[in-house]
């Protein structure tokens, strides 16, 4: 009920802030900012706003917040923001950050600036955060928070619990202590739930629990993420090659992974980046996009230049060019829903080497069975429309064999460009639809030639 609540206030808030805006109430403006609404709240407020908008409320927000504030904006508008400071001025306001949120902050940062920034802190906090950016980003070492609290398995839990009080805080989604030996090798954790419950008197490995995996420090981030949804983990140790502990993973890292997962295979497929700006500028906008569109005016020529070789063919039956397009976009279809498929399975970790025998097999059956119900319609729809049953038989010879294809190539081309260190989000969609294209204008007009020469 006090969820509902506060989340019906912070609406309420907004609302307040969005009147206060139009009505050039700026001192109002920078009040509920800064009192009434949550870095969280800022950060969405801001991503909301057009550029200019964004400039003004971002000189609202008070200095004391902008740390806070940063850490949830996406990395596109973070770094617009973050160019406007100084070395200096970064250190000062990026002192409170974990070592991994601070990390991921520098990371859009040039080189001699990160050095400049690193150089100001003291050295606890640099080694720190040394220790994480000598991982790559997309990795446990990019993903892990140093600040740890361990304990060895000797120590009564009386001691732990004695030692725990000596602690201001404890680390954000603390749930349970680790255990290390006395050459900081992982040996298990101490849940603190059980802890609570255990005889005080009893030891740290008589309450521990060893059944844990720790994770590699170079196990790729959307590995830790299915390793967090498979097991409902608050937490993980991150360990390195000689099983010594560097760190821990906690699950809002690996939520903010699994939307960047989310949001990287939904953009790709537009060939733009996760992090794209609503409200970029204009020109920003063009640029990025025109990389694309390049591409696809490639690709179009690609089909054009089949279509070209049977201009003979489509002066004579014109109804041709009319159907030219039910083929094409049938197998596209058809194409996508496998290659959707395909890469969903290689993202949560289902398809292996081993499956991919019976997954094309299923595909193939599957597309070929729908290819033969929609030929037949097409070919009866095609006839009764043209009165020309030569026509008839060519659609749907065309269409059962541009959906058989589009599944064959939906199911290997992702598993081919991940081979190659391709995305397969980025370059499966422009890869399939140009094949699908090829393919049924070829066999369309092929057969067509065939039957009408």
């Amino acid at each position: 009920m006090t969820d509902i609540l506060e989340k019906s206030q912070a609406r309420q808030r907004l609302r307040s802030l969005s009147e206060a805006l139009d009505s050039g109430a700026l001192k109002q403006v920078a009040r509920i900012l800064n009192g009434g609404l949550s870095p969280s709240d800022i950060a969405h407020l801001l991503e909301s706003s057009p550029p200019r908008q964004r400039v003004l409320l971002w000189k609202l927000v008070d200095k004391q917040l902008e740390g806070e504030v940063l850490q949830y904006m996406s990395d596109d508008i973070r770094a617009d923001f973050l160019s406007e400071f100084n070395a200096q001025e970064l250190a000062n306001l990026l002192e409170d950050f974990e070592s991994d949120d601070l990390a991921d902050l520098l990371q859009q940062l040039p080189d001699t600036v990160i050095q400049e920034v690193l150089d100001t802190m003291d050295e606890q906090d640099r080694q720190r955060v040394e220790e994480v950016l000598s991982y790559p980003e997309d990795t446990a070492g990019g993903l892990m928070n140093t600040d740890t609290v361990t304990v060895r398995p000797d120590i009564s839990i009386d001691v732990v619990l004695r030692y725990l009080r000596r602690h201001r805080t404890l680390p954000p989604m603390t749930d349970s202590l680790i255990v290390v030996s006395r050459r900081d090798e992982f040996i298990g954790v101490l849940p603190i739930t059980r802890m609570l419950v255990s005889n005080p008197a009893a030891t740290v490995r008589e309450v521990m629990d060893t059944d844990i995996e720790p994770i590699p420090v170079s196990l790729s981030d959307t590995k830790v993420a299915t390793l967090f949804e498979r097991y409902d983990l608050i937490s993980a140790p991150v360990v390195d090659e000689n099983n010594r502990l560097l760190g821990r993973i906690t699950i809002d890292d690996v939520v903010d992974v699994i939307r960047e997962d989310a949001d990287h295979s939904l953009m790709s497929m537009a060939g733009l980046d996760e992090d794209e700006d609503t409200f970029a500028p204009v020109l920003k906008t063009t640029r990025r996009r025109a990389v694309w569109l390049g591409v696809n005016v490639f690709t179009a020529f690609t089909s054009a230049s089949v279509i070209g070789m049977f201009e003979e063919t489509i002066q004579q039956v014109v109804a041709l060019a009319v159907l030219m397009p039910i083929v094409a976009s049938m197998g596209g279809i058809a194409g996508s829903q496998t290659l959707t498929l395909m890469i969903r399975g290689m993202a949560v970790g289902q398809v292996s080497n081993a499956s991919v025998r019976w997954l094309l097999n299923r595909e193939f059956l599957a597309t070929a069975l729908n290819g033969v119900l929609f030929a037949l319609v097409v070919s009866a729809a095609t006839m009764v429309w043209f009165g020309d049953k030569t026509i008839g038989l060519v659609i749907a010879l065309a269409l059962v064999i541009n959906l058989t294809v589009a599944s064959v190539v939906g199911t290997l081309l992702p598993l081919t460009l991940k081979r190659l260190k391709i995305d397969p989000a980025l370059a499966g969609g422009v890869i399939l639809l140009t094949t699908t294209d090829v393919v049924g204008f070829l066999s369309f007009l092929g057969l067509a030639t065939y039957f009408y020469a």
